[in-house]
């Protein structure tokens, strides 16, 4: 609707809208078809297998199990985005939970810090976040060059999240639990899908490395491959692969076009032009200086207005600036962590609010999670953006 009004008030014109679409269409495709895999392997019991799995590593430990949870989160958005790890792992952590006895409150440390860790540690791959994959698009990113660069800033903000989580809930953590947790063949609802589930981000990862070197988009590697495996489960008869494709975010497709033309309009009016000259002033600032004011700002746009139209205009002002390839980094990690200051600061967020609510989990208040976003959002997102300043001075 946002879209329309920019059209019939001649803010935008069709031409934009063609402009914009070659812009969101790699993003928008490839995010849908990672979910679209994501749920089709959760269906097969896979991302439950590997939560049983960790629930047995951490050998009655509760603070191990937190520890645990908190890096499947991690792994689960790298490859399957951030979106995927709301949709995905938030049921199944509360079901192990309760399978191991987990009173009510002692639950909560451990669902928030799945929602926290879906957005914060989506930064390793293109794929891992709807903002990379925009970003990398719109600046001509390959995807192993964004990946080398990132490579530190993840582990540091995977590593500072699980120890400003652990601060927070130190008090709150379960310390045992029975971890006499089963998984049975039973719950393997289609065995085949289940063993080609590792291979297959196996091989997605080497041909989007292979295929970014040769400039192929994301979305053309990411599309085909899920087709096969869409195929592949449908055959099997195993699983409802129907519910799976009704249930991927479809609506995130007519969200990136009409967000992206409401920006384009807001560019064309001239907030481009004012977040250029704040970003110019702040990349000016010495040393570690200019990264940590420059990101503190992108991420309160992102957790104000939510991080889609946030890192969209905010690229803009970026290309008008003619900016560092570090501001573009930079953007991309506000966008990816600042987002969890508020509960409209991403999609993953409203997505992990939903299953929540729809799984009768808990009930989480803006003013809570807000508390929680800064209270641990800041300190990780101020030592992620200070790894990706030392980065640079190792990769000019």
């Amino acid at each position: 609707m946002g879209a329309g009004i920019t059209l019939a008030l001649g803010i935008t014109t069709f031409r934009d809208v063609e402009i914009v679409w070659g812009i969101v269409w790699n993003a928008t495709f490839t995010l849908v078809a990672i979910i679209i895999a994501s749920l089709i392997f959760d269906e097969a019991g896979f991302f439950e297998y590997l939560a049983v799995k960790f629930v047995r590593f951490s050998k009655g430990s509760g603070r191990r199990l937190f520890v645990f949870i908190i890096l499947l989160g991690a792994l689960i958005s790298a490859f399957f985005a951030n979106d995927g790890t709301a949709l995905v792992l938030t049921p199944i952590v509360y079901s192990i939970l309760v399978r191991i006895g987990a009173k009510k409150e002692g639950i909560l440390p451990f669902i928030m810090a799945t929602g926290f860790i879906a957005d914060a540690a989506s930064m390793p791959f293109v794929v891992s976040n709807l903002v990379n994959i925009v970003t990398a698009s719109y600046f001509s990113i390959s995807f192993l060059e964004y990946s080398i660069v990132m490579l530190i800033p993840d582990l540091v903000a995977i590593l500072s999240s699980i120890a400003f989580l652990w601060i927070f809930y130190r008090k709150s953590i379960i310390t045992e639990y029975d971890h006499e947790v089963t998984f049975s063949r039973e719950e393997i609802r289609d065995p085949l899908v289940f063993r080609i589930a590792a291979p297959f981000i196996i091989i997605l990862v080497t041909v989007y490395a292979l295929g970014g070197a040769i400039g192929i988009p994301v979305a053309l590697i990411s599309v085909p491959a899920v087709a096969i495996l869409t195929i592949i489960s449908i055959m099997s008869r195993k699983i409802d692969v129907k519910s799976a494709i009704m249930n991927a975010p479809w609506q995130i497709v007519l969200f990136s076009l009409g967000m992206y033309i409401i920006v384009f309009g807001m560019g064309r009016e001239g907030v481009t032009v004012v977040l250029a000259n704040v970003v110019s002033h702040l990349q000016n600032l010495p040393g570690p200086l200019s990264v940590l004011s420059s990101g503190l700002f992108f991420a309160l746009v992102a957790a104000l207005m939510n991080n889609m139209p946030s890192v969209m205009i905010i690229n803009l002002s970026l290309s008008h600036l003619s900016a560092s390839s570090m501001m573009i980094y930079t953007n991309v990690i506000a966008n990816d962590i600042g987002p969890k200051f508020t509960v409209i600061g991403s999609l993953a967020t409203l997505l992990w609010i939903h299953s929540l609510e729809k799984k009768k989990v808990a009930r989480v208040s803006g003013l809570y999670y807000t508390k929680v976003g800064l209270a641990v959002g800041l300190p990780v997102l101020s030592l992620t953006l200070i790894s990706l300043w030392l980065t640079f001075l190792i990769i000019p």
